[in-house]
């Protein structure tokens, strides 16, 4: 199969986001009906990317596609699902995608001012595959993707936003559409050899330590979390932030602080009280009210990343 050429989209994902074998571009099919599938792994686990893949190909090669063998990435071994991504790779009338979506994006959009939730960062990423695929020329009628919250509502999104694509959107489509199977191997095995192969940018840090799977239950992933938490800084890259998991550590284990925005705020929330209650009383009694004192305003960007300056900074 035939790895996708890299597309910013919507979601503006980089070059390096995209997994490819070969920058070339599925365009031989020319304008034969193509079907697509989409999934995902590693939405749950507290470390590491979330992967989403993508496969498509003739819709008269669905025999074909379930003779090979595809299946639900969970249910496969490691050695099968590596030796199916291969047989994916190979076979020329399937064609395929992946997007790697990091932890530390995943966090910093989940905890950003505007909430993005993750049923809504899931959303965008497949629209711009399917985006990417039209816009390489393949002629996608119907597409089979696994469900990300409520399913109808997903899929009359969907074909709200590409009328011209036959939409079925259901829960465990990775067990019952093999082109969907496709998309899961390709996602899964993406975010596997990206684990495997990880090099932290923090120091202090080793790749050869277990991390386990990455999910919150794992015991191997308890124990690096424990072991590798810095009480001022946090974790690396590697962990998302926005997870209860990690919250959780934090509460226990990191140094309490008060953010001086909230003490600010506090203040500032004070004087207004004041003054309201102030200038009631003088109005009651037919004296001019004080003059509302403006209160200071800091830069928006370090209002919105509560930065503020220090008088003084510890030994």
């Amino acid at each position: 199969g035939r790895a996708m050429a890299p597309f910013t989209g919507k979601r503006k994902a980089s070059e390096e986001e995209w997994k490819r074998e070969r920058p070339d571009v599925l365009t031989d099919l020319g304008d034969v009906a193509c079907c697509m599938g989409i999934d995902e792994a590693g939405r749950g686990p507290v470390l590491g990317p979330m992967v989403y893949g993508a496969a498509f190909a003739p819709l008269d090669k669905d025999a074909a596609l379930r003779k090979l063998g595809f299946a639900d990435s969970k249910t496969l071994s490691e050695d099968k699902r590596n030796k199916l991504f291969e047989v994916i790779k190979q076979t020329d009338y399937l064609g395929w995608m992946t997007v790697s979506l990091s932890a530390s994006e995943l966090s910093n959009k989940m905890l950003q001012r505007n909430k993005y939730n993750l049923n809504a960062i899931s959303h965008d990423t497949a629209i711009e595959m399917i985006q990417r695929a039209l816009s390489a020329g393949v002629n996608v009628t119907a597409a089979y993707i696994d469900t990300v919250g409520d399913q109808d509502s997903y899929q009359r999104k969907l074909s709200a936003r590409f009328p011209s694509i036959d939409f079925t959107v259901c829960k465990k489509a990775d067990s019952i559409y093999p082109i969907t199977s496709a998309a899961s191997i390709c996602a899964k095995v993406t975010r596997d050899q990206e684990i495997k192969n990880w090099t932290f940018k923090e120091q202090g840090f080793s790749s050869k330590n277990s991390i386990g799977s990455g999910y919150p239950a794992d015991e191997g992933t308890q124990a690096w979390l424990a072991s590798n938490g810095d009480s001022v800084f946090g974790y690396p890259d590697l962990v998302r932030f926005s997870w209860r998991t990690v919250e959780t550590l934090f509460q226990h284990n990191a140094h309490p602080f008060k953010w001086e925005a909230d003490e600010e705020d506090d203040e500032a929330q004070g004087k207004l009280q004041f003054q309201a209650v102030h200038s009631a009383s003088a109005s009651k009694q037919g004296t001019v009210p004080l003059k509302t004192l403006p209160l200071p305003k800091s830069c928006s960007f370090f209002v919105h990343r509560s930065l503020h300056s220090v008088s003084c900074l510890p030994n």
